[in-house]
């Protein structure tokens, strides 16, 4: 099975091009204006014209009140929102009832402790998205190039298919989907050669490096 790969953060169509003819699945667009990879929704009209019928599109968002929603469904068209905040499992429930629109849910990691946390989305997240928890004077929720000891997810995909981020780069991918067994991989500053600024090579890299690696019950398998 093939590692899905998403790139976050993208903010010009000129990626959405790479990644796409890298082979990545997904690209993300940040709706949070504290982020350097904020995009207004004129700019990811843009984007996801340029991605349509050739990589699906997930608006990230951060807390967001229906009306934000409401506005980036209709001007940018977005296939997938990530929920990247303190949503609730019922915040997250209506959502999906009134914009019909699959889900990813961000769960913020530090120690096999948080895991609890995502015991109440499993069922309403159609991708649980496994992140480094932000320190807590953090301006980012995500996207802060941290890593955490990916050691504590290992196993965890006999249970539940999961997507991983926090500190991911084009020399660490591999090693990372080995050790946990994670089916999606989503990284952001791990590919910019400065904050916000996308460095094509390095997306292409990393896309490569995903999509050659095996989880460990994979490679036992082959």
């Amino acid at each position: 099975m093939s590692i899905k790969v998403k790139i976050c953060g993208v903010r010009t169509p000129a990626i959405v091009d790479i990644a796409a003819e890298a082979g990545a699945d997904y690209v993300g667009l940040v709706f949070f204006s504290k982020s350097p990879r904020n995009v207004s929704l004129a700019e990811a009209a843009l984007i996801t014209r340029a991605a349509a019928g050739r990589i699906a599109t997930v608006a990230v968002l951060v807390d967001p009140d229906d009306d934000l929603i409401k506005d980036v469904m209709a001007i940018a068209g977005p296939d997938l929102l990530q929920l990247h905040g303190r949503e609730s499992p019922e915040r997250m429930a209506a959502i999906k009832g009134r914009f019909g629109v699959p889900l990813i849910k961000a769960i913020e990691v530090a120690s096999a402790e948080d895991l609890a946390v995502a015991d109440r989305y499993w069922d309403v997240a159609d991708i649980m998205l496994f992140d480094a928890k932000p320190d807590p004077a953090a301006l980012l929720p995500g996207g802060n190039g941290l890593p955490f000891d990916w050691r504590v997810l290992a196993g965890l995909e006999q249970h539940r298919p999961f997507a991983l981020s926090g500190g991911l780069t084009p020399e660490n991918v591999g090693e990372a989907i080995r050790l946990t067994g994670a089916v999606m991989v989503d990284v952001s500053s791990g590919v910019e050669r400065r904050v916000g600024e996308k460095d094509l090579g390095r997306v292409q890299s990393f896309i490569r490096a995903a999509k050659a690696a095996k989880p460990q019950a994979q490679a036992r398998a082959s």
